[in-house]
């Protein structure tokens, strides 16, 4: 049983709560092991069609527990290669999961929590839910992928000016910027996020999971080996059940329905 990770199916997708309120969903190391081996499980969970995260409380999460690095381990330097192991693996999980995974950001997005919902596919902000990177504020560098998810979001320049400011990135900007999917009232966030999840789950798992692969790939690669990738994808689709059902459903002239 999961000390501060709670998970609940709702339908087809599984709603992930970091739950340590008290301390804003800051994780330490069996905070983020847990989250990790939680979203494990959830990618090989055929009965799981898509992943939402949130936080319990007023923050979605602050990040990784600082006064854990200092108090409780010898070195901070040595603490920090233990969280980030764990924290690195819930990143990959996310970003190679074959399903789409929504954030809720329903408070502050802070640190490890940044990158945490930068990781994510789609994100839906409350207006008052505030980005902050607070990494370089803190003397330390970005991690959690923050590095590679936040220039392809904003362009290099824009990624460098959050690097080295560190303002706090309010809900509208994180809007205009292309940091947040939608923005909706703070009551309205959790309603919002699995109303997009529902919508995204009736989609077909293998087409999302082929497409954001080459989406994540896309930026290492050259062109003429991101059109071959892109053709043996399009082929593997074609012979997919996902697939097969869609071009039966355009002949047809009516719905697909996919993961029957």
């Amino acid at each position: 049983m999961s000390t501060y990770i709670k998970t609940e199916q709702n339908g087809k997708f599984a709603e992930v709560v970091l739950s340590r309120p008290k301390a804003f969903n800051s994780f330490h190391l069996e905070m983020i092991t847990e989250l990790a081996q939680e979203l494990t499980r959830l990618a090989v969970d055929d009965s799981v069609r898509g992943v939402l995260i949130t936080g319990e409380g007023k923050a979605f999460c602050a990040g990784g527990d600082l006064r854990w690095v200092t108090e409780f381990a010898e070195k901070p330097g040595a603490s920090f290669h233990t969280l980030a192991a764990q924290f690195h693996n819930a990143i990959v999980e996310i970003r190679r999961m074959e399903k789409p995974v929504v954030a809720a950001v329903n408070g502050v997005a802070a640190g490890g929590g940044f990158s945490l919902a930068l990781a994510c596919d789609l994100r839906v902000m409350g207006k008052s839910a505030v980005l902050k990177q607070a990494y370089t504020s803190s003397g330390l560098c970005i991690d959690g992928g923050g590095t590679y998810t936040l220039p392809r979001l904003v362009g290099m320049a824009r990624a460098l000016e959050i690097a080295v400011f560190d303002e706090p990135i309010s809900a509208e900007k994180a809007l205009e910027w292309g940091l947040a999917t939608k923005v909706v009232e703070d009551e309205a966030v959790l309603q919002e996020a699995r109303a997009m999840m529902g919508v995204l789950s009736k989609k077909s798992m293998h087409s999302i999971g082929l497409s954001k692969n080459l989406l994540n790939d896309a930026f290492n690669n050259t062109l003429e080996y991101q059109l071959e990738l892109e053709r043996q994808g399009l082929g593997a689709c074609g012979d997919h059940p996902d697939g097969r059902e869609g071009l039966a459903a355009f002949a047809e002239k009516r719905k697909p329905e996919f993961g029957k």
